[in-house]
């Protein structure tokens, strides 16, 4: 008898544990990725992309949990449609041949109950790399639109785009480029 209470209390509190994760789904119209460079010194250029999709799954209270975001290259924004198609050639995205851009994690660092940072893996143009995405918002909270729980971040990472393949006009455009990645995501 007291095996099968005991199994039953394991079986429950195993599924108490599971039921802690909770999975959420980007909001692409929420979630339009930037990423920002030195032009000629002049400047700091800003452009986007229009389209990501992917999931989120959490533990807060065990505080794991796993990103996978899915970016559309060829939804590049820069504000004018002629740089759009250059930036997507073989010189930069390479987007006929490499049409999306992923982030794909399972390890999330917190400071106490916050969530400071995401290390993962970045893929541009075919080539991965391990990344630290800088977390510097993290709110879950009831969505009051679509009522359901929600979560949002905003998370930044810097790299330099001639490891990705794409030196083109260094020194003179940055190599290093703020990728920055605003989401929110609808708890599943």
């Amino acid at each position: 008898m007291k095996r099968i209470i005991a199994l039953a209390l394991a079986a429950t509190l195993s599924s108490a544990t599971y039921a802690a994760t909770e999975t959420y789904v980007i909001d692409s119209n929420h979630s339009k990725p930037r990423f920002e460079y030195s032009h000629f010194g002049y400047s700091t250029q800003l452009n986007r992309f229009d389209t990501a999709n992917g999931t989120i799954t959490i533990d807060r209270a065990a505080k794991t949990g796993s990103v996978d975001v899915v970016i559309d290259a060829k939804s590049v924004d820069t504000g004018y449609p002629l740089f759009n198609g250059h930036i997507q050639g073989e010189d930069f995205f390479n987007t006929e041949k490499y049409p999306t851009i992923t982030f794909k994690s399972d390890k999330l660092k917190f400071d106490g109950d916050k969530l400071v940072a995401v290390d993962g893996n970045l893929t541009v143009k075919g080539i991965t790399k391990p990344v630290t995405l800088t977390v510097t918002s993290f709110l879950c909270m009831p969505h009051p639109i679509v009522k359901k729980d929600a979560c949002g971040a905003n998370a930044s990472v810097v790299i330099k785009r001639s490891e990705f393949n794409m030196p083109k006009y260094t020194p003179y455009v940055s190599d290093e480029v703020t990728l920055s990645i605003p989401v929110e995501a609808i708890k599943q």
